[in-house]
Protein backbone atom coordinates (compact mmCIF):
# COMPACT_ATOMS: atom_id res chain seq x y z
CA UNK A 1 0.00 0.00 0.00
CA UNK A 2 2.86 2.67 1.02
CA UNK A 3 4.64 1.43 -2.40
CA UNK A 4 1.44 2.59 -4.35
CA UNK A 5 1.08 6.05 -2.19
CA UNK A 6 4.70 6.41 -3.21
CA UNK A 7 4.05 5.73 -6.95
CA UNK A 8 1.01 7.94 -7.27
CA UNK A 9 3.07 11.07 -5.42
CA UNK A 10 5.70 10.30 -8.09
CA UNK A 11 3.41 10.53 -11.26
CA UNK A 12 1.38 13.08 -9.48
CA UNK A 13 4.59 15.32 -9.14
CA UNK A 14 5.84 14.41 -12.98
CA UNK A 15 2.48 15.71 -13.81
CA UNK A 16 2.60 18.90 -12.29
CA UNK A 17 5.94 19.46 -12.89
CA UNK A 18 5.57 18.63 -16.74
CA UNK A 19 2.74 21.03 -17.12
CA UNK A 20 4.33 23.50 -15.06
CA UNK A 21 7.01 23.43 -17.59
CA UNK A 22 4.91 23.12 -20.43
CA UNK A 23 3.00 26.07 -19.88
CA UNK A 24 5.59 28.52 -19.77
CA UNK A 25 6.36 27.56 -22.92
CA UNK A 26 3.59 27.99 -24.44
CA UNK A 27 2.68 31.19 -23.07
CA UNK A 28 6.29 32.27 -24.28
CA UNK A 29 5.83 31.09 -27.71
CA UNK A 30 2.40 33.28 -28.23
CA UNK A 31 4.74 36.20 -26.86
CA UNK A 32 7.49 36.09 -29.30
CA UNK A 33 4.28 35.91 -31.94
CA UNK A 34 2.66 38.51 -30.47
CA UNK A 35 5.77 40.95 -30.19
CA UNK A 36 6.48 40.18 -33.94
CA UNK A 37 3.35 41.84 -35.05
CA UNK A 38 3.40 45.37 -36.44
CA UNK A 39 1.48 47.59 -38.57
CA UNK A 40 2.42 47.78 -41.59
CA UNK A 41 3.47 45.27 -43.98
CA UNK A 42 6.76 47.31 -44.62
CA UNK A 43 7.90 47.30 -41.24
CA UNK A 44 10.38 44.69 -39.62
CA UNK A 45 10.44 43.25 -36.13
CA UNK A 46 13.78 41.57 -34.96
CA UNK A 47 13.77 39.98 -30.97
CA UNK A 48 16.94 39.69 -29.29
CA UNK A 49 17.62 37.24 -25.71
CA UNK A 50 20.81 39.56 -25.11
CA UNK A 51 23.09 39.87 -28.05
CA UNK A 52 21.68 36.73 -29.46
CA UNK A 53 18.61 37.04 -32.48
CA UNK A 54 15.93 35.05 -31.48
CA UNK A 55 13.13 35.59 -34.01
CA UNK A 56 12.18 38.07 -36.79
CA UNK A 57 9.35 39.03 -39.00
CA UNK A 58 8.83 37.05 -42.46
CA UNK A 59 10.09 40.72 -43.99
CA UNK A 60 13.27 40.53 -42.36
CA UNK A 61 14.36 36.92 -43.51
CA UNK A 62 15.02 38.39 -46.73
CA UNK A 63 18.19 36.67 -48.70
CA UNK A 64 20.29 39.62 -48.48
CA UNK A 65 19.57 39.49 -44.47
CA UNK A 66 20.73 36.15 -43.93
CA UNK A 67 24.05 37.31 -42.35
CA UNK A 68 22.11 39.12 -39.49
CA UNK A 69 22.36 36.48 -37.07
CA UNK A 70 23.32 38.54 -34.01
CA UNK A 71 23.13 41.95 -32.58
CA UNK A 72 25.98 43.36 -34.13
CA UNK A 73 25.39 41.98 -37.51
CA UNK A 74 21.78 44.04 -37.08
CA UNK A 75 24.13 47.35 -36.26
CA UNK A 76 26.22 46.82 -38.89
CA UNK A 77 23.35 46.38 -41.40
CA UNK A 78 21.64 49.76 -39.81
CA UNK A 79 24.33 51.99 -38.88
CA UNK A 80 24.84 53.66 -42.44
CA UNK A 81 21.06 55.09 -42.32
CA UNK A 82 20.66 55.00 -38.39
CA UNK A 83 24.06 56.10 -37.04
CA UNK A 84 22.84 56.27 -34.03
CA UNK A 85 21.77 52.68 -33.04
CA UNK A 86 22.83 51.71 -29.93
CA UNK A 87 26.28 49.66 -29.69
CA UNK A 88 24.73 47.04 -27.30
CA UNK A 89 21.19 45.78 -25.88
CA UNK A 90 22.39 46.91 -22.73
CA UNK A 91 21.69 50.37 -23.42
CA UNK A 92 17.76 49.62 -24.04
CA UNK A 93 17.73 47.56 -21.05
CA UNK A 94 19.03 50.78 -18.99
CA UNK A 95 16.64 53.07 -21.02
CA UNK A 96 13.90 50.80 -21.58
CA UNK A 97 13.04 52.69 -25.16
CA UNK A 98 15.25 54.46 -27.60
CA UNK A 99 14.08 56.02 -30.84
CA UNK A 100 16.61 56.16 -33.32
CA UNK A 101 16.01 58.67 -35.86
CA UNK A 102 17.57 58.38 -39.63
CA UNK A 103 20.44 59.99 -41.06
CA UNK A 104 18.89 61.92 -44.01
CA UNK A 105 16.41 63.20 -41.67
CA UNK A 106 13.13 61.94 -43.41
CA UNK A 107 10.19 62.08 -40.62
CA UNK A 108 8.68 58.63 -42.49
CA UNK A 109 10.97 56.42 -40.74
CA UNK A 110 12.94 54.95 -37.83
CA UNK A 111 14.05 52.41 -35.55
CA UNK A 112 12.07 51.81 -31.88
CA UNK A 113 14.34 49.89 -29.75
CA UNK A 114 12.31 49.20 -26.56
CA UNK A 115 12.81 46.38 -23.37
CA UNK A 116 9.69 43.96 -22.65
CA UNK A 117 10.35 41.24 -20.36
CA UNK A 118 13.84 40.49 -20.59
CA UNK A 119 13.73 40.50 -24.83
CA UNK A 120 15.01 43.10 -26.89
CA UNK A 121 12.32 44.61 -29.21
CA UNK A 122 14.06 45.96 -32.60
CA UNK A 123 11.26 47.58 -34.71
CA UNK A 124 12.07 49.29 -38.17
CA UNK A 125 8.79 51.64 -38.68
CA UNK A 126 7.09 52.99 -41.57
CA UNK A 127 5.49 55.98 -39.81
CA UNK A 128 3.54 57.73 -43.23
CA UNK A 129 2.12 54.69 -44.55
CA UNK A 130 -1.02 56.72 -45.28
CA UNK A 131 -4.06 57.84 -43.26
CA UNK A 132 -2.18 57.14 -39.75
CA UNK A 133 0.56 59.45 -40.73
CA UNK A 134 2.03 61.72 -38.49
CA UNK A 135 1.57 65.65 -38.98
CA UNK A 136 4.30 68.04 -39.10
CA UNK A 137 2.46 69.47 -36.00
CA UNK A 138 3.06 65.90 -33.97
CA UNK A 139 7.00 66.08 -35.33
CA UNK A 140 9.77 67.56 -33.69
CA UNK A 141 9.26 71.28 -35.37
CA UNK A 142 13.27 72.26 -35.41
CA UNK A 143 13.95 69.04 -37.10
CA UNK A 144 11.27 69.71 -39.70
CA UNK A 145 12.65 72.98 -40.35
CA UNK A 146 15.99 71.62 -40.34
CA UNK A 147 15.14 69.32 -42.56
CA UNK A 148 13.51 71.66 -45.10
CA UNK A 149 15.92 74.13 -44.98
CA UNK A 150 17.10 74.81 -48.68
CA UNK A 151 21.10 74.30 -47.66
CA UNK A 152 22.80 71.31 -46.67
CA UNK A 153 22.77 71.29 -42.70
CA UNK A 154 24.76 67.95 -41.14
CA UNK A 155 25.55 67.12 -37.41
CA UNK A 156 29.24 65.17 -37.08
CA UNK A 157 30.30 63.16 -33.94
CA UNK A 158 34.10 63.88 -32.27
CA UNK A 159 35.47 61.02 -34.85
CA UNK A 160 33.88 63.65 -37.80
CA UNK A 161 31.71 60.61 -38.82
CA UNK A 162 28.07 62.30 -40.14
CA UNK A 163 25.40 61.44 -37.56
CA UNK A 164 22.58 63.72 -39.29
CA UNK A 165 22.13 64.88 -42.06
CA UNK A 166 18.84 66.85 -43.78
CA UNK A 167 17.14 65.92 -47.20
CA UNK A 168 19.26 68.81 -48.69
CA UNK A 169 22.37 67.65 -47.57
CA UNK A 170 20.97 63.87 -49.01
CA UNK A 171 20.68 65.65 -52.07
CA UNK A 172 23.95 66.85 -52.83
CA UNK A 173 25.37 63.65 -51.42
CA UNK A 174 23.43 61.86 -53.97
CA UNK A 175 24.66 64.58 -56.77
CA UNK A 176 28.20 64.22 -55.68
CA UNK A 177 28.64 60.82 -54.75
CA UNK A 178 26.01 59.04 -56.77
CA UNK A 179 21.98 57.80 -55.97
CA UNK A 180 23.30 55.03 -53.02
CA UNK A 181 25.91 57.07 -51.31
CA UNK A 182 27.84 56.94 -48.42
CA UNK A 183 25.92 59.50 -45.56
CA UNK A 184 28.27 58.67 -42.74
CA UNK A 185 31.34 59.62 -44.86
CA UNK A 186 31.79 63.24 -44.97
CA UNK A 187 31.11 65.28 -48.32
CA UNK A 188 33.31 68.47 -47.31
CA UNK A 189 37.16 67.19 -46.59
CA UNK A 190 38.19 67.82 -42.74
CA UNK A 191 41.39 69.80 -43.55
CA UNK A 192 38.85 72.53 -45.43
CA UNK A 193 36.51 73.10 -42.83
CA UNK A 194 38.50 73.10 -39.50
CA UNK A 195 41.04 75.32 -41.22
CA UNK A 196 39.07 78.30 -39.89
CA UNK A 197 37.86 77.57 -36.46
CA UNK A 198 34.38 79.31 -35.77
CA UNK A 199 34.75 81.19 -39.03
CA UNK A 200 33.37 80.51 -42.72
CA UNK A 201 35.48 78.24 -45.43
CA UNK A 202 34.95 78.32 -48.72
CA UNK A 203 35.14 74.65 -49.75
CA UNK A 204 34.49 72.98 -53.47
CA UNK A 205 33.82 69.68 -54.19
CA UNK A 206 33.81 67.92 -57.41
CA UNK A 207 30.82 65.55 -58.33
CA UNK A 208 32.44 61.80 -59.83
CA UNK A 209 33.66 62.06 -63.12
CA UNK A 210 33.19 66.01 -63.80
CA UNK A 211 35.52 68.38 -63.72
CA UNK A 212 33.35 71.48 -62.67
CA UNK A 213 33.50 72.13 -59.03
CA UNK A 214 30.75 73.05 -56.44
CA UNK A 215 31.68 75.77 -54.10
CA UNK A 216 30.28 76.24 -50.61
CA UNK A 217 30.79 78.87 -47.93
CA UNK A 218 30.97 75.82 -44.59
CA UNK A 219 30.12 77.10 -40.96
CA UNK A 220 30.97 75.35 -38.03
CA UNK A 221 29.33 75.01 -34.44
CA UNK A 222 30.89 73.21 -31.92
CA UNK A 223 29.20 71.06 -29.29
CA UNK A 224 30.20 69.10 -26.47
CA UNK A 225 29.87 65.78 -28.01
CA UNK A 226 30.83 67.13 -32.10
CA UNK A 227 29.82 69.52 -34.58
CA UNK A 228 26.63 71.27 -36.47
CA UNK A 229 27.94 72.46 -39.92
CA UNK A 230 26.37 74.46 -42.06
CA UNK A 231 26.64 74.89 -46.00
CA UNK A 232 25.42 77.94 -48.33
CA UNK A 233 25.70 77.43 -51.97
CA UNK A 234 27.92 80.46 -53.52
CA UNK A 235 28.43 78.79 -56.88
CA UNK A 236 26.88 82.30 -58.07
CA UNK A 237 28.98 84.20 -55.88
CA UNK A 238 32.28 82.57 -57.32
CA UNK A 239 31.09 82.72 -61.10
CA UNK A 240 30.59 86.28 -60.38
CA UNK A 241 33.67 87.11 -58.66
CA UNK A 242 35.82 85.13 -61.40
CA UNK A 243 33.94 87.22 -63.80
CA UNK A 244 35.08 90.36 -62.39
CA UNK A 245 38.49 89.19 -62.19
CA UNK A 246 38.49 88.05 -65.66
CA UNK A 247 37.10 91.63 -66.43
CA UNK A 248 39.77 93.14 -65.11
CA UNK A 249 42.88 91.37 -66.29
CA UNK A 250 41.17 92.21 -69.77
CA UNK A 251 41.40 95.69 -68.87
CA UNK A 252 44.50 95.66 -67.04
CA UNK A 253 45.49 93.98 -70.58
CA UNK A 254 44.34 96.97 -72.41
CA UNK A 255 45.21 99.55 -70.06
CA UNK A 256 48.75 98.20 -70.18
CA UNK A 257 49.02 99.71 -73.53
CA UNK A 258 48.04 103.11 -72.68
CA UNK A 259 50.78 105.99 -72.31
CA UNK A 260 49.01 107.51 -69.46
CA UNK A 261 48.92 106.57 -65.92
CA UNK A 262 45.58 105.15 -64.38
CA UNK A 263 45.07 104.85 -60.74
CA UNK A 264 42.09 103.65 -59.56
CA UNK A 265 40.84 103.66 -56.21
CA UNK A 266 38.10 101.20 -54.91
CA UNK A 267 35.35 102.61 -52.66
CA UNK A 268 37.50 102.48 -49.64
CA UNK A 269 40.21 104.76 -51.17
CA UNK A 270 42.79 101.83 -51.58
CA UNK A 271 44.43 101.28 -54.91
CA UNK A 272 42.74 98.53 -56.67
CA UNK A 273 43.97 98.64 -60.51
CA UNK A 274 47.11 100.56 -62.19
CA UNK A 275 48.93 100.30 -65.43
CA UNK A 276 52.85 99.88 -65.93
CA UNK A 277 52.53 103.71 -67.87
CA UNK A 278 52.04 105.20 -63.91
CA UNK A 279 55.11 103.70 -62.41
CA UNK A 280 57.18 105.37 -65.33
CA UNK A 281 55.06 108.49 -64.83
CA UNK A 282 55.46 108.96 -61.26
CA UNK A 283 58.41 106.83 -60.59
CA UNK A 284 56.61 104.93 -57.41
CA UNK A 285 58.13 101.38 -56.80
CA UNK A 286 55.63 98.81 -58.26
CA UNK A 287 56.11 97.39 -54.87
CA UNK A 288 54.49 99.54 -53.05
CA UNK A 289 51.28 100.56 -55.40
CA UNK A 290 50.87 96.01 -54.91
CA UNK A 291 50.95 96.68 -51.64
CA UNK A 292 47.46 98.74 -52.61
CA UNK A 293 47.96 101.72 -50.59
CA UNK A 294 45.09 104.40 -49.64
CA UNK A 295 44.57 107.48 -51.35
CA UNK A 296 46.31 109.77 -48.87
CA UNK A 297 49.29 107.75 -48.69
CA UNK A 298 49.41 107.62 -52.48
CA UNK A 299 49.69 110.89 -52.84
CA UNK A 300 52.04 111.66 -49.82
CA UNK A 301 54.02 109.11 -51.02
CA UNK A 302 54.44 111.56 -54.30
CA UNK A 303 54.94 114.31 -52.78
CA UNK A 304 58.38 112.77 -51.16
CA UNK A 305 59.11 111.81 -54.49
CA UNK A 306 58.55 115.80 -56.05
CA UNK A 307 56.22 114.17 -57.82
CA UNK A 308 54.04 116.55 -57.29
CA UNK A 309 53.45 120.51 -56.87
CA UNK A 310 54.83 121.47 -53.43
CA UNK A 311 51.84 122.94 -50.97
CA UNK A 312 52.20 126.16 -49.67
CA UNK A 313 51.20 125.25 -46.03
CA UNK A 314 51.53 121.30 -45.81
CA UNK A 315 49.27 121.72 -42.78
CA UNK A 316 46.21 123.04 -44.83
CA UNK A 317 47.33 119.99 -47.32
CA UNK A 318 44.87 117.35 -46.14
CA UNK A 319 41.93 119.94 -46.27
CA UNK A 320 42.60 120.67 -50.14
CA UNK A 321 42.47 116.89 -50.18
CA UNK A 322 39.48 116.60 -49.45
CA UNK A 323 38.71 119.33 -52.04
CA UNK A 324 40.54 117.25 -54.54
CA UNK A 325 38.53 113.89 -53.04
CA UNK A 326 35.48 115.64 -53.84
CA UNK A 327 36.39 117.15 -57.50
CA UNK A 328 37.28 114.30 -58.07
CA UNK A 329 33.88 112.23 -57.51
CA UNK A 330 31.98 114.69 -58.81
CA UNK A 331 34.40 114.26 -62.41
CA UNK A 332 35.40 117.55 -62.17
CA UNK A 333 39.35 117.58 -61.05
CA UNK A 334 41.62 118.89 -63.59
CA UNK A 335 45.16 120.47 -62.95
CA UNK A 336 48.08 120.86 -64.77
CA UNK A 337 51.17 120.03 -62.54
CA UNK A 338 54.29 122.08 -62.75
CA UNK A 339 57.38 119.44 -61.28
CA UNK A 340 60.44 120.67 -59.78
CA UNK A 341 62.41 118.49 -62.99
CA UNK A 342 60.83 120.78 -65.06
CA UNK A 343 58.04 118.07 -66.36
CA UNK A 344 54.32 118.97 -66.65
CA UNK A 345 51.84 116.58 -65.68
CA UNK A 346 48.02 116.97 -66.37
CA UNK A 347 46.19 115.21 -63.85
CA UNK A 348 42.33 114.52 -63.52
CA UNK A 349 39.94 112.56 -61.25
CA UNK A 350 36.92 110.53 -63.09
CA UNK A 351 34.65 108.45 -60.86
CA UNK A 352 34.09 105.02 -61.16
CA UNK A 353 31.05 102.50 -60.97
CA UNK A 354 30.46 101.73 -56.96
CA UNK A 355 31.59 104.28 -55.33
CA UNK A 356 35.49 103.77 -56.85
CA UNK A 357 37.33 106.94 -58.21
CA UNK A 358 40.15 106.91 -61.00
CA UNK A 359 43.10 109.71 -61.68
CA UNK A 360 44.71 109.75 -64.99
CA UNK A 361 48.62 110.86 -65.43
CA UNK A 362 49.36 112.36 -68.12
CA UNK A 363 52.97 113.74 -69.34
CA UNK A 364 52.03 117.10 -71.43
CA UNK A 365 55.54 118.33 -71.29
CA UNK A 366 56.16 117.79 -74.77
CA UNK A 367 52.89 118.99 -75.80
CA UNK A 368 53.58 122.73 -72.89
CA UNK A 369 57.26 123.02 -73.85
CA UNK A 370 55.91 123.24 -78.24
CA UNK A 371 53.06 125.54 -77.13
CA UNK A 372 55.48 127.71 -75.49
CA UNK A 373 58.09 127.33 -78.01
CA UNK A 374 55.03 128.08 -80.70
CA UNK A 375 53.85 131.30 -78.96
CA UNK A 376 57.46 133.19 -78.28
CA UNK A 377 57.91 132.35 -81.66
CA UNK A 378 54.65 133.88 -82.90
CA UNK A 379 55.20 136.93 -80.43
CA UNK A 380 58.58 136.96 -81.93
CA UNK A 381 56.86 137.25 -85.05
CA UNK A 382 54.43 139.73 -84.02
CA UNK A 383 57.19 141.87 -82.61
CA UNK A 384 59.06 142.22 -86.20
CA UNK A 385 56.04 142.71 -87.60
CA UNK A 386 55.18 145.66 -85.37
CA UNK A 387 58.64 146.90 -86.63
CA UNK A 388 57.37 147.39 -90.01
CA UNK A 389 56.46 150.63 -91.33
CA UNK A 390 53.83 148.67 -93.87
CA UNK A 391 50.43 148.33 -92.60
CA UNK A 392 49.51 144.50 -93.02
CA UNK A 393 46.25 142.77 -92.37
CA UNK A 394 45.91 139.12 -93.04
CA UNK A 395 42.49 137.26 -93.87
CA UNK A 396 42.05 133.81 -93.19
CA UNK A 397 40.63 131.40 -95.66
CA UNK A 398 37.24 132.16 -94.00
CA UNK A 399 37.51 135.73 -94.09
CA UNK A 400 38.36 136.92 -90.58
CA UNK A 401 41.20 138.90 -89.73
CA UNK A 402 44.01 136.49 -88.20
CA UNK A 403 46.54 139.28 -87.87
CA UNK A 404 47.78 142.72 -88.20
CA UNK A 405 50.58 144.99 -87.13
CA UNK A 406 51.03 147.92 -85.21
CA UNK A 407 51.03 149.99 -87.86
CA UNK A 408 47.97 149.27 -89.24
CA UNK A 409 46.54 149.58 -85.91
CA UNK A 410 47.75 153.56 -86.12
CA UNK A 411 46.48 153.72 -89.89
CA UNK A 412 42.97 153.18 -89.53
CA UNK A 413 42.93 153.92 -85.81
CA UNK A 414 41.24 150.39 -84.72
CA UNK A 415 42.99 147.93 -82.37
CA UNK A 416 41.57 144.46 -83.08
CA UNK A 417 42.38 142.69 -80.12
CA UNK A 418 40.10 144.97 -77.93
CA UNK A 419 37.47 143.33 -79.50
CA UNK A 420 35.41 140.35 -78.04
CA UNK A 421 33.95 139.33 -81.42
CA UNK A 422 35.59 138.29 -84.57
CA UNK A 423 36.68 141.24 -87.37
CA UNK A 424 35.91 139.90 -90.86
CA UNK A 425 36.62 141.39 -94.32
CA UNK A 426 33.52 143.17 -94.52
CA UNK A 427 33.96 144.51 -91.02
CA UNK A 428 37.84 145.51 -92.19
CA UNK A 429 36.41 147.26 -95.96
CA UNK A 430 33.88 149.36 -94.38
CA UNK A 431 36.74 151.21 -91.77
CA UNK A 432 38.38 151.63 -95.08
CA UNK A 433 35.97 152.81 -96.95
CA UNK A 434 35.18 155.42 -94.34
CA UNK A 435 37.97 156.75 -94.21
CA UNK A 436 38.97 157.21 -98.09
CA UNK A 437 37.34 158.09 -101.22
CA UNK A 438 35.10 156.04 -102.50
CA UNK A 439 36.47 153.05 -104.86
CA UNK A 440 36.01 149.73 -106.67
CA UNK A 441 38.32 148.83 -104.65
CA UNK A 442 37.16 147.13 -101.73
CA UNK A 443 34.15 145.11 -103.35
CA UNK A 444 37.89 143.84 -105.14
CA UNK A 445 39.36 143.11 -102.17
CA UNK A 446 36.20 141.35 -100.29
CA UNK A 447 35.73 139.02 -103.79
CA UNK A 448 39.12 138.09 -103.84
CA UNK A 449 39.23 136.64 -100.19
CA UNK A 450 36.14 134.53 -101.21
CA UNK A 451 38.22 132.84 -103.64
CA UNK A 452 39.81 129.57 -103.67
CA UNK A 453 41.49 129.74 -107.60
CA UNK A 454 43.72 131.84 -109.80
CA UNK A 455 44.53 133.75 -107.29
CA UNK A 456 47.21 136.42 -108.38
CA UNK A 457 48.77 139.15 -106.79
CA UNK A 458 47.22 142.58 -107.74
CA UNK A 459 47.93 146.68 -106.64
CA UNK A 460 45.78 149.15 -106.34
CA UNK A 461 45.88 152.62 -105.45
CA UNK A 462 43.37 154.37 -103.18
CA UNK A 463 43.46 157.89 -101.22
CA UNK A 464 42.22 158.92 -97.57
CA UNK A 465 39.80 161.29 -97.21
CA UNK A 466 42.66 163.23 -95.97
CA UNK A 467 44.56 163.14 -98.85
CA UNK A 468 47.00 160.61 -98.39
CA UNK A 469 47.48 158.25 -101.19
CA UNK A 470 48.33 154.57 -100.40
CA UNK A 471 49.59 151.66 -102.40
CA UNK A 472 47.20 148.60 -101.37
CA UNK A 473 48.47 145.28 -102.32
CA UNK A 474 46.65 142.23 -101.98
CA UNK A 475 48.70 138.69 -101.94
CA UNK A 476 47.44 135.23 -101.64
CA UNK A 477 48.62 132.93 -98.62
CA UNK A 478 49.19 129.46 -98.11
CA UNK A 479 46.14 128.04 -97.13
CA UNK A 480 43.83 130.24 -99.32
CA UNK A 481 44.67 132.93 -96.51
CA UNK A 482 44.91 137.10 -98.05
CA UNK A 483 47.05 139.51 -96.62
CA UNK A 484 46.49 142.97 -97.51
CA UNK A 485 49.30 145.56 -97.26
CA UNK A 486 49.04 149.63 -97.61
CA UNK A 487 52.31 151.71 -97.59
CA UNK A 488 52.99 155.16 -98.91
CA UNK A 489 56.30 157.06 -99.44
CA UNK A 490 56.50 159.94 -96.55
CA UNK A 491 52.77 160.71 -95.07
CA UNK A 492 52.17 157.37 -93.49
CA UNK A 493 55.55 156.98 -91.75
CA UNK A 494 55.13 160.46 -90.91
CA UNK A 495 51.69 159.99 -89.33
CA UNK A 496 52.59 156.79 -87.80
CA UNK A 497 55.56 158.53 -86.02
CA UNK A 498 52.97 161.21 -84.98
CA UNK A 499 51.25 158.85 -83.49
CA UNK A 500 53.75 157.11 -81.82
CA UNK A 501 54.50 160.11 -80.16
CA UNK A 502 51.35 160.59 -78.92
CA UNK A 503 51.15 157.90 -77.80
Amino acid sequence: MSDWLIVTGICLVSIIGTRLWLKPRRQKVGFRRDLLRSRSRLDQVYLFDGNQLLDRTDHGNRADQAHILDWVGLRRELAVEFPGFPTSPNEVRSKGEIIVPPIDGNQNRDVLCEWVDGIVRVHLRTLNPGKGSRSTCQQDPLRVAMDKAPYPVWYMNKDNQVRWCNHAYTNLARKVRGQDPDLNTPLFPEEDIFKLPSKKSRVAISPQDQDHKLWFDVSIVSEEEGNLCYAVDINAVVDAELAQRNFVQTLAKTFAQLSIGLAIFDRNRQLALFNPALIDLIALPAEFLSSRPDLFGFFDRLRDQNMMPEPKNYSSWRHQFDDLLKAAVDGHYQETWSLPSGSVYSVSGRPHPDGAVAFLFEDITAEITLTRRFRSELELGQSMMDRLDIAVATFSSDGTLAFSNRSYHQLWQVDPDLSFAQITVQDATKIWQDQCIATPVWGRIRDFVDLRDNRIEWSAMVTTRDGVKLSCTISPVQGGATMVRFQTNGTVNQSIQQAQLTD
